[in-house]
């Protein structure tokens, strides 16, 4: 294994945090007529870089994954100082082989690499699709070349992953654990929704080495159909009174209960509010700054009175690099650790069926909706570019014409109800 390069600017996020924001990295040699770079900017994690002397006064540089400043490295998509090391080493032996014309065939596996890092060029966010990628697609097709595959062998493979067990998150080192499907429908079309998301990724890696005229013929996976009709979730949100409820019982661990408060007042998702830092609350405008979202754009998002009052008292006390939400332990929040707590409280609050920190989201989009905010406002204060995702899934909620046309003007028959009522 090479030898680490140590260097006390970016070894750490800390150290990296100091630096100057500004267009050019700031690069270390690694090897000789290499170096790795990093790329502070304004809002949302820095960027690692690698840039290549290939002769003739002339560089290649490439951005080859995030910085983990605000996420742990998970060596794929996330990479600390040492990993960023071993990536740019890979890229400057894949130069050395294409300068010496050892091209070879496209594999599935280089097809997947070269796309992600397209995407990183472009500012994309890459990190749930090189998950998925890692999990179903490399591990079965990674090693075949692409001018051989054939329209059957992908959709025997897309019907293999309807069918595979989800997987469940396990320690580096173990074997892979698995969930147990379900047999009702709801457990079926949530295993065909995310083969879909897969085969989504999977045509768009291999249509770009298409474009680029690097495989003769799309046709083998453009033949391939997702399954249809799965996407539509029925999506589960809380009332006010069950929020109330959830909120009471979300005392333990310490901490859980503002994270559970501040995504029911935002709609943000946990990850956007574990990396919130109490610079990122802006009490004059009543907004917060979400700098690194799912779709790699940031966003404000525009606070009630309560939330502006809510976040004002979190943030007593802490500078402005502090975290805004931690633990009982004094650390931020991570990856999954909202899941055990958050099936605890609904056991609690007697919320059933219970509901995800995912859930939380929704219920904020659901409650506004059905309150009259318009679903542009909406899908801004969420991160959408546009309404469509809104309007797919809250749209049935909002005060529409058909709606008042229908309650207004649709037959009665003067049915009486009962005198049962509904308890809690």
């Amino acid at each position: 294994m090479a030898r680490t390069v140590r260097d006390s600017k970016l070894d750490s996020r800390e150290a990296r945090r100091k630096l100057e924001i500004r267009g050019k990295p700031h690069y270390r040699l690694i090897e000789p007529g290499v170096h790795l770079g990093y790329r502070r900017l304004r809002g949302g994690a820095g960027r690692w870089v690698v840039r290549q002397y290939v002769g003739d006064q002339s560089y290649v540089v490439e951005t080859i994954a995030t910085a983990d400043d605000y996420s742990d490295a998970d060596g794929v998509a996330v990479l600390n100082f040492a990993q960023a090391q071993e990536k740019a080493r890979e890229r400057m032996v894949h130069h050395a082989h294409a300068a010496a014309g050892r091209h070879g065939p496209l594999t599935v596996e280089a097809a997947v690499r070269d796309y992600f890092e397209h995407l990183d060029m472009r500012g994309k966010s890459t990190t749930d699709a090189r998950y998925r990628a890692e999990a179903f697609i490399i591990p079965e097709l990674g090693d075949i070349e692409v001018e051989s595959l054939t329209t059957e062998a992908l959709r025997r493979w897309l019907a293999d992953l309807a069918k595979a067990k989800p997987r469940v998150r396990t320690p580096k080192g173990e074997p892979q654990r698995h969930l147990d499907i379900g047999s009702d429908d709801e457990a079926k079309r949530r295993r065909r929704s995310t083969a879909n998301r897969v085969l989504t990724t999977l045509k768009a890696a291999l249509n770009q080495a298409w474009r680029e005229g690097r495989v003769s013929s799309n046709a083998a996976w453009a033949r391939v159909q997702p399954f249809h009709g799965v996407d539509a979730a029925r999506l589960r949100f809380l009332t006010v009174a069950e929020a109330q409820r959830l909120i009471n019982a979300a005392g333990e661990p310490v901490g859980f209960r503002p994270l559970v408060q501040a995504a029911l007042m935002t709609g943000c998702r946990y990850g956007e509010l574990a990396r919130l830092v109490v610079a990122d609350f802006h009490p004059d405008s009543g907004t917060i700054t979400v700098r690194t979202s799912k779709s790699g754009q940031g966003r404000h998002v525009v606070l009630t009175t309560e939330g502006i009052e809510f976040f004002s008292q979190v943030c007593i006390g802490k500078s402005g690099e502090d975290r805004i939400f931690i633990n009982g332990g004094g650390r931020s929040w991570k990856r999954s650790n909202q899941g055990r707590p958050m099936q605890l409280a609904c056991a609690r609050a007697k919320i059933r069926p219970a509901i995800s920190f995912h859930g939380l989201r929704h219920s904020y989009a659901s409650l506004s909706a059905m309150a009259g905010v318009p679903l542009l406002v909406l899908a801004k204060n969420l991160g959408h570019s546009d309404t469509r995702m809104v309007e797919k899934h809250y749209g049935h909620l909002a005060s529409s014409y058909i709606t008042d046309e229908i309650r207004k003007g649709a037959p009665t028959f003067g049915i009486k109800p009962t005198n049962v009522k509904r308890l809690g």
